[in-house]
C-alpha cells in the first residue's frame, strides 16, 4: 500500500475513534474489522489483554490521541504482516465515491446494535443463522446493479467501514446471486438481508451458502422506502 493512502487511512481510523461518544466502541469495531484478537492487539502493544479488554468495555480510561496512533498503527502493522487484505479493502473507501444507483443508503454505527433490534425494525424474518449478534452499520443495495456493475473490488464498496454490518439486497427473485456474489469475495457480512420476497421463495443455495461463510440471512416485505426512513429516523 503506497504511503499516502496508509497515512490517510491511519488518519481516518484515529480520528473515529477519537471523537467517538464511545472510544471503546469505536476500538473494538477496527479491531474486528481487521479480524484482529485482543492478544495479539496487546502483544504488539507490549500490555496484557487485559488492558485492551479494560479500553473497549470503558472501564478504563479512553486512550490519549498518542495511544489511540499506536493502536491504529498497530492494528495496520498486524495486517500488512498478513499480507494487508483487510488494508487493501478499507483503502478503496478512501477516494471511491458511492454511487447512489447502486448502493441507496449506507450508515456507520460508532456502538453496536443487535441484530434482533435490526429484524425488528424491518420486519425481517431470520431464516438461517443466528440474531443473536451484533452489527456495525448497514447498506442498502440494488442487488442487480450491483451485480451487473461492480468487479471484485468496487463490490467491497458496499461495506462501508466495517464487514460487521447487515446488506439489504433489494430486486432480487430468490436470493441466490447476491449470496454468490459474497461467496466469491474476500470479506463476509454478518447478515443479509433478501427484500422483497418471502422465505419460501429463496432458493435452497441460499442457506447452504449462508451456513457455509457463517452468514445470517432475513428476508422482509416492507416497501424499501419505508426501511429506509425507519433506518434513518431510528436513534439507536
Amino acid at each position: 500500500m503506497e504511503p499516502g493512502l496508509r497515512h490517510r487511512l491511519a488518519e481516518k481510523m484515529a480520528g473515529d475513534i477519537t471523537i467517538s461518544d464511545s472510544p471503546g466502541q469505536a476500538l473494538k469495531k477496527w479491531r474486528a474489522s481487521f479480524d484482529i484478537s485482543q492478544g495479539q492487539l496487546s502483544d504488539c502493544l507490549g500490555v496484557s489483554p487485559s488492558v485492551i479488554s479494560d479500553y473497549e468495555s470503558g472501564r478504563r480510561r479512553s486512550p490519549g490521541t498518542a495511544i489511540v496512533g499506536k493502536i491504529v498503527a498497530c492494528i495496520l502493522s498486524i495486517d500488512e504482516e498478513r499480507g494487508g487484505e483487510y488494508i487493501r479493502k478499507f483503502s478503496t473507501m478512501l477516494h471511491i465515491a458511492v454511487g447512489e444507483d447502486v448502493i441507496y443508503d449506507l450508515h456507520d454505527y460508532t456502538t453496536p446494535i443487535s441484530l434482533e433490534q435490526f429484524a425488528n425494525i424491518t420486519e425481517a424474518e431470520v431464516i438461517v443463522g443466528s440474531s443473536v449478534l451484533q452489527i456495525y452499520g448497514y447498506t442498502i443495495i440494488d442487488s442487480i446493479k450491483a451485480i451487473l456493475t461492480f468487479s471484485a473490488n468496487e463490490f467491497n464498496r458496499i461495506y462501508g467501514w466495517s464487514t460487521e454490518r447487515a446488506l439489504i439486497f433489494s430486486g432480487v427473485t430468490n436470493g441466490k446471486s447476491p449470496m454468490i456474489a459474497i461467496t466469491v469475495t474476500p470479506f463476509k457480512p454478518r447478515c443479509v438481508v433478501l427484500h422483497g420476497i418471502v422465505s419460501e421463495q429463496v432458493h435452497p443455495m441460499v442457506f447452504k451458502l449462508a451456513e457455509k461463510d457463517h452468514v445470517t440471512v432475513m428476508c422482509t416485505t416492507v416497501p424499501l422506502d419505508d426501511i429506509i426512513e425507519r433506518l434513518r429516523n431510528e436513534e439507536w
